[in-house]
């Protein structure tokens, strides 16, 4: 499991690698959903491994040739849902070995300090931010677990649509919009008709963020 974990982190940091290079996009997100901060962790923990010149090259040459190999597997409409797949997961397998390649013992090790940090520190602010969620709308016991779910299955779901690459972005939009109206209605079925407002009041009050580019 941990070297499946430390495998996830390289490919994801391979994708930062080239991310650095283009404008940041803003996705589809369910509007109750704040910013993941996976994203800045990721430049962070690339900062602290001082990758090379060499390296960030071999980094964004890989990510190029999977983003070629799936663009080329998408286009195939000769084979089976089931076949993609398998190919996609073998396309993956590949990619992963090859990156892991490219860094060294110490910096795998310190991906996985970094990683463990991260998470200690979101799941830090979750604890945070729904600790004065239940305040600020008076949930009760109940409302914040059937909340705590909610967020739960709908982070399960919107993953999911991300990964499954056998949708097209048309597709995967409209199950987006689907996603997002279903979880509005499920907010209605948990809170009351003053706490809903309560919210709304809440987010017309937040600043609005600024995009801004993540440099190494």
């Amino acid at each position: 499991m941990k070297k499946l974990i430390l495998s996830a982190l390289i490919v994801s940091m391979a994708v930062a690698v080239q991310a650095q290079e283009i404008k940041d996009r803003k996705s589809e997100r369910p509007q109750h959903h704040q910013k993941h901060p996976g994203k800045k962790g990721h430049h962070d923990a690339m900062k602290q491994l001082n990758l090379t010149e060499d390296q960030k090259a071999k980094f964004k040459s890989q990510n190029e040739e999977m983003r070629k190999q799936m663009a080329e597997l998408k286009k195939n409409d000769g084979i089976t849902v089931k076949e993609s797949r398998e190919k996609m997961a073998s396309i993956r397998k590949e990619h992963k070995e090859k990156t892991q390649a490219i860094l060294t013992t110490e910096q795998k090790t310190q991906l996985e300090k970094s990683r463990t940090e991260g998470k200690a520190k979101f799941e830090a602010m979750s604890k945070e931010r729904n600790a004065k969620m239940k305040s600020n709308l008076g949930l009760t016991d109940e409302q914040s677990a059937k909340m705590d779910k909610n967020r739960a299955e709908m982070a399960t779901k919107m993953k999911a649509l991300r990964e499954d690459k056998a949708l097209s972005d048309e597709q995967r939009k409209e199950k987006v919009k689907e996603l997002m109206k279903q979880q509005k209605e499920n907010m209605k079925s948990i809170l009351t008709e003053e706490q809903l407002k309560k919210m709304k009041e809440g987010r017309g009050q937040r600043p609005e963020r600024k995009e801004k580019k993540t440099t190494i």
